[in-house]
């Protein structure tokens, strides 16, 4: 495949005109118009196309090979390298660790070099964004991104209403320590987010567990809790639950908003997974933005690394919660945040958050196949619930599992009072789906087995 007819785009007249050649080819690269494998123009007609010496091309095309942009085949010509994608390597001790809940990870690569040229992008801003602080809960401009984000969930939300928090932790720290103090009562869900119970212990908060049932909290649990405990405020995830994937009904979120209401208590909606799943209930803040604080993670449907939270609070509530993230995490990294945003502006969220979803149903499948029927899961998320069964105790499975070199998140983790025999897969944290299937099978065949028979003890 030739490319006669490229010639390289000069940014500015500035610098050497060699590294200009190099620069333009790691762009093109970036941007996709230089594919691997492409046959670029030969030194001497380039160097006729841009009048220029041809020293000055063979020293472009030089710096551009040692970057491991382009290599030289003889009696061929010159073409842009094969980009070697490599899958992450195994922990240094062999194990598989399901026990992370991370998105996959996805193999278009066109999508990805789209990914790191939007952050290479970023020096437009120009210096400020390296060495200016900003304001805590975000400059205007990333704020209103964040607000074309969070209205296709929640569409009366309003800038002035959204934040910019470092990552969901740092926003459900602000929003928590805003609703309550030291020995007041939080209603959370029997099994919730264990970030949640870690910030709840840091503020010396209580923690009111309420029963569920598949369709997740049981209102008349809530209902009890604000007859006899005065909870300040109650913290849950309506959609794609986190451990259970349960997602709440319509009829229930309206029934548990108006108790919250008549019973004057806040609420803090996790909706860490809500952007994977198209066709479940409104948010709770869709349904009540006066009470509802909501919190939209981008590390379940765009990237960990981000580190990136936008977070709707009811009205004139923004100053106080940004206050309280000035007091704890002061700002939100400004390069994280415009990566964010250079992403959802240009469209490449969407692309993101959709390989991810199409990523998680392959990953799906392959569990789906290999333990069919034993456990919950939703087919936009890309996490499991698993209950044990008989006579399998959660401990003895884990450690079974770990002694073969596979990690999985035990209960207790989740549990705010008793545990279940129970287990939480990450689908996601393995690098490869054929790496995911082997361990899956591991599982499946250690289940198949008496606990006293799956090991040897001698």
């Amino acid at each position: 495949m030739a490319a006669k007819s490229w010639t390289p785009k000069f940014k500015s007249k500035d610098g050497p005109i060699y590294l200009a050649i190099a620069d333009s080819i790691a762009a093109d690269i970036a941007s996709g118009k230089l594919s691997p494998g492409t046959r670029l123009p030969t030194q001497r007609r380039l160097a006729e196309d841009l009048d220029i010496d041809f020293t000055t091309v063979n020293r472009g095309y030089s710096e551009a090979q040692g970057r491991g942009l382009i290599e030289g085949r003889v009696g061929q010509g010159t073409f842009v390298k094969a980009r070697q994608h490599q899958t992450s390597p195994l922990q240094p001790s062999g194990l598989v660790d399901m026990s992370m809940n991370l998105p996959p990870r996805f193999q278009n690569h066109s999508l990805t070099r789209r990914m790191w040229e939007a952050v290479s992008n970023l020096e437009d801003r120009g210096l400020d964004l390296l060495m200016r602080y900003q304001e805590p809960g975000g400059i205007m401009e990333d704020r209103m991104i964040a607000t074309s984000w969070l209205a296709k969930r929640v569409p009366s939300v309003t800038p002035d209403r959204v934040l910019v928090a470092a990552g969901a932790q740092g926003a459900l720290l602000a929003v928590l320590s805003v609703l309550a103090g030291p020995g007041d009562t939080v209603c959370v869900e029997h099994l919730t987010y264990p970030g949640f119970r870690s910030i709840a212990s840091h503020l010396r908060l209580k923690l009111a567990p309420l029963a569920m049932d598949e369709h997740g909290l049981l209102p008349e649990a809530f209902e009890r809790a604000c007859q006899t405990m005065k909870p300040k405020a109650m913290y849950c995830m309506p959609t794609l639950h986190n451990p259970t994937t349960r997602t709440m009904p319509l009829v229930r979120r309206r029934e548990l908003l108006d108790l919250a209401r008549a019973h004057e208590v806040p609420v803090i909606e996790d909706d860490a997974y809500g952007s994977l799943a198209s066709d479940t209930p409104a948010p709770l803040a869709a349904l009540a933005p006066d009470i509802v604080y909501h919190v939209a993670s981008l590390s379940k449907c765009l990237s960990p690394a981000l580190r990136v939270a936008y977070v709707a609070v009811p009205e004139e509530r923004a100053l106080r919660v940004a206050n309280a993230m000035r007091a704890s995490a002061s700002i939100v990294s400004p390069l994280a945040s415009a990566t964010a945003s250079q992403w959802i502006g240009n469209g490449l969220a969407d692309l993101v958050r959709d390989e991810i979803v199409q990523e998680s149903a392959i990953r799906l499948r392959v569990f789906n196949r290999t333990l069919p029927d034993i456990a919950e899961t939703s087919s936009r998320g890309f996490h499991a619930w698993l209950s044990l069964p008989e006579p399998w105790p959660r401990g003895e499975l884990v450690s079974r599992l770990r002694s073969v070199g596979v990690g999985v998140v035990v209960s207790d983790a989740f549990a705010v009072a008793d545990a279940p025999e129970a287990i939480r897969i990450g689908l996601g944290a393995p690098a490869t789906v054929e790496e995911l299937d082997r361990s899956l099978v591991i599982l499946a065949d250690i289940l198949s087995q008496l606990p006293a028979i799956s090991t040897m003890v001698v």
